[in-house]
This record gives C-alpha cells, structure tokens and sequence, in this order.
C-alpha cells in the first residue's frame, strides 16, 4: 500500500485494516454458530481445523507490522491533538489490541482455538454421559494453554496476576479487587433477601411444569422476539433463533443471531432464555450504524453487554407491566394449557426464589451467588490452590455452603456451563457486573421516565427500548466499562441500586 503522508490518512488507513479484521472475524463467529449448531459431528476435526486457519489468517492480520508503522505515525504526529473525540478511542483501541495480540506467539493462538473446538465437542459428550473423568484432560490442556496466555498478556495489560489478564480481556480496566469489593456487599445483600424470602410462602409454579409442545415453543419465541423489537421474520431481519445445548448470542450489526434450548416440560426456560439473548442481540443490532467496522462500533464490555440481557429478562421480562400486555398471547400459543392461570399467578411464578443447582435456570436474587462460586474457583485454579482434580468437590461444596443444595452428578455441577470448555475464564464475573449495572441503569431510566412500567403496558417494550438505545446502545465502545457507567449515571460503581430494586420487588411479590 501508499504510505500516508498525512493524519488523516493514516487515520483512514488504520480504520480500512481494522475493516478487514472485522469482517474476517465476524466470518469466524458464523462457522462457530455453525458448529454449535448446524454442523453433523462427524465434521469437528475437519472443523478445528478450519477455526485454526482462520485464527490464523486473523493473527496475522492482527500483527502486521504495518497496523504498528500507522499507530506510531499518528501518535507521533505534530497534529495528533487535533483528532476528535471518536478517533482518539479508536486509535487508543487499535493501539491496545495490536500490542497485545504481537505478544501473543502465532502457534499458541492457533493450537489454543484448535483445542477450543476439541474440548467444547468433548464437553458436549461428557455432560451428556456424566462423565468428568472424559472431560478432565482436554479441559486442562485448554487451561495450561490460557494460563500461557495470561502470562504473556499480564506485562502488555500491566496487571498483578495472570488472572487479571484475562478478566481484562472481557472487562477493560476491572481487576479481581474491584470485583471483590463489589461482590461481598451483592453477596451479603441477596442473602439477607434469600433470608427473608425462606420465611414467606412460596408462590405456585405447578403450571410452569405443564407440557408444551417443542413447535408451539417456537412459535412463542418467535412471539416474545417481536414483541422486543428483534426482528426474525421480515424480509429485512438481521436475526434468527436456533437450538442449542447452551444458549447464546453471535454475530454483528446486520447479523445477529441466537439461541434457545427446548424443553417440553419447562417452557419458561426457552421464554426467558429468548429473552435474555434477545437484550444481547439488541445491543449488537442499535450500535451506531456509522460506527460500523470501527473499534468504537463495538460493545462496551461482556458486563455492559450482560447488562442488556439481564434488564430485557428480568427487570423488563419478568415485570407485571409487560406481561399485562403479553400473557394474553401467550395463552393464545399454548392452545388451554393456562386457561386456568392467571396473569397474577404467571407474574409471581415466573419470579419465584429457589436455589437451584443450574445457573441459567436461576432466579434473579440467587444468580450471583452462582457467578461468585465461578469467581472464587476461578481464582484459586490460576493461584494454583486447586488443581482440576479437585474441581468437582471444590465446586459441590460451594454449592451446598453458598445455595444449599446438594449436586448429585458433575454434569449438573461442574460440567454445567460451555465456558471453560471455550477457554473463556474471567469471564464469569461479567455476568454479576452486569445485574451491578443494570441496577444503576435502571435508577438512571427512572429518573428519566418515571412513568416507564405504564409505558410498558401501554405501549410494549418500544419506549424502554427506545431509552436502551439512545443511553446505552449508542454509547458503543467509546468508553472503558467503569467509565461509561459514569458517564451514563454520573456514579461510581456500587451494587446499592441492585440490591434496592430486588428488595422493593421482591418484599411485594412475597410480602415480608
């Protein structure tokens, strides 16, 4: 290529590579979905193979020496100040991410997506046959080659521990002590409320087991998804719903699509796993159409984007406004199978609090204490207290200490989530930071629409989402997680407002 003679065309050249990472690795993440969800099993060889190409092809997109001469020509530059406000974060952006990824060896990112797609296929089997002993060795070998990883990237992110290396990749500028002092308050407030909640009755959920056809439950996932404004059916949709083992949300801009898992005797399971998707997809889909194929045109965080997914579940989906709306459809889908519900009843099903073993099928107060059971295993494995042997007891004593309940096979234990078996550690903690910060958005949105459960009866989900987009959506990558909270609510972090909508909430539908 020409090389720039200006800033502004460095600038341009810079964001013309950082296109072409783009799409490069948003191909990668529709052979993924592929593979989670289309592809035989025969094909996962041949699949691994694949991914290991195109991470590497990718890699080296990533490192090409020129990405670094165009960082350092625009840095360097007499007018460099001149940028606004926008390329700034995306020079600062490109800069980090070319820094760190040239530290990272070309076989280790190549050999690590390879044994991401053997042990993700090997977890598959392994849960299904309730069989740790299978799963252990392919899971440590992904373990040793992200704690290679984490070493390397601990100088380049200027973190203490490997640990923190990785938490950065998911939440830029957050440590495991940030995440501590947020955690112990959120830990000891849901218990207070869990407490509380032990002494009160407990609400009917006997028609919540009752049977639903597998096709009458996608035709209400269809239902739910247009009632969020996420569009699977128009000639213009950029989304669809597939099935899977684990739900999840993939893709970019005009492709976003996610999934559900089934089950004819739980229903809600897919209604709020749609949902939860759903508030994933709908932050990728309302980034700024201009920001397309800049870093800036990226979420925030896994936190801020777990922040979407747990407001559109829980704060929205689980609200009597919205279903005073929706529960009439509902019934409609299900052929009788409620007609002696009401729409009281459904409400204070649906909102139930019980401890469970399995962490997607949680309710929103004991969430969290699944997710700091995640973080307290995760950092006593990279500081070496436990070792992958221990995993399992380590993990069922957690469980019966923090949730009281008893885990009776690994697979609904240990084996449970698809995370580690992608190589995703220090990711866990993302999904309590963003109940953390739906909390402090939701007393942002109050302030701003004090009248916002009346609108969602009487006009859907459109103005809450609307408010989504314009104060969170639009925001994209532009800001660091912990500073973007501040720009949105003008607070630091804190876990008060969290805990203070579970508590209003939670002391009406059971009346402590």
């Amino acid at each position: 290529m020409t090389t720039p003679t200006t800033l502004q065309e460095a600038y341009t050249a810079i964001m013309e590579k950082n296109k072409e990472l783009t799409i490069a690795e948003s191909a990668g993440a529709i052979l993924y979905w592929d593979m989670e969800t289309k592809m035989p099993p025969k094909a996962v060889n041949l699949r691994s193979q694949q991914l290991a190409l195109l991470q590497k092809i990718f890699h080296r997109m990533q490192t090409d020496p020129e990405i670094g001469n165009l960082i350092t020509q625009i840095n360097t530059h007499p007018d460099q100040a001149t940028l606004d406000q926008q390329q700034q974060r995306n020079v600062h952006l490109s800069k980090k991410n070319y820094d760190e990824m040239t530290k990272l060896p070309e076989d280790l990112v190549v050999e690590t997506t390879k044994q991401i797609a053997l042990t993700i296929n090997v977890w598959k089997k392994a849960k299904a046959a309730q069989d740790y002993a299978a799963y252990r060795p392919d899971l440590e070998k992904l373990f040793d080659l992200r704690v290679k990883a984490a070493e390397i990237l601990m100088d380049v992110k200027g973190t203490s521990t490997p640990y923190d290396a990785l938490i950065d990749i998911h939440e830029p500028g957050v440590n495991a002590n940030t995440i501590s002092t947020l955690f112990t308050p959120m830990r000891d407030g849901l218990i207070k409320i869990i407490d509380k909640i032990r002494d009160s009755p407990e609400p009917d959920t006997d028609f919540l087991r009752r049977r639903i056809p597998i096709e009458t439950q996608r035709e209400i996932s269809e239902a739910i998804a247009a009632e969020i404004g996420y569009d699977t059916q128009t000639e213009n949709a950029g989304g669809r719903i597939d099935e899977t083992e684990h739900p999840f949300t993939v893709g970019y801009y005009d492709d976003v699509r996610i999934t559900t898992h089934y089950y004819e005797e739980r229903f809600e399971s897919s209604v709020f796993s749609v949902l939860h998707e759903g508030g994933h997809a709908l932050y990728e889909q309302n980034l700024p159409a201009e920001w397309i194929y800049q870093p800036i045109g990226l979420a925030s965080s896994s936190g801020i984007h777990e922040s979407q997914s747990r407001m559109v579940e829980n704060i929205i989906g689980r609200s009597p406004e919205l279903w005073s709306s929706l529960y009439p459809k509902l019934q409609s889908l299900v052929n009788g199978a409620l007609s002696d519900t009401t729409v009281d009843q459904f409400v204070r099903g649906i909102n139930r609090v019980k401890p469970s073993k399995i962490r997607v099928e949680a309710d929103e107060v004991t969430y969290g204490l699944h997710i700091i059971i995640r973080f307290e295993v995760e950092q006593d494995l990279y500081t070496g207290k436990i070792s992958m042997d221990e995993l399992p007891q380590i993990w069922n004593q957690k469980y019966e200490k923090y949730l009281g309940v008893e885990i009776e096979n690994d697979s609904e234990g240990v084996m449970q989530d698809t995370h580690w078996a992608g190589g995703s550690y220090g990711y866990f903690p993302s999904y309590a930071l963003g109940n953390i910060y739906s909390g402090m958005m939701l007393d942002k949105m109050t302030a701003d629409i004090p009248d916002w459960k009346e609108g969602l009866t009487s006009q859907g989900f459109s103005q809450v989402g609307g408010w989504l987009k314009e104060n969170i959506h639009s925001h994209g990558n532009l800001h660091d997680p912990v500073d973007l909270m501040k720009e949105i609510t003008g607070k630091n972090l804190t876990v008060k407002p969290f805990i203070s909508y579970l508590e209003e909430k939670y002391s009406k539908l059971y009346g402590y």
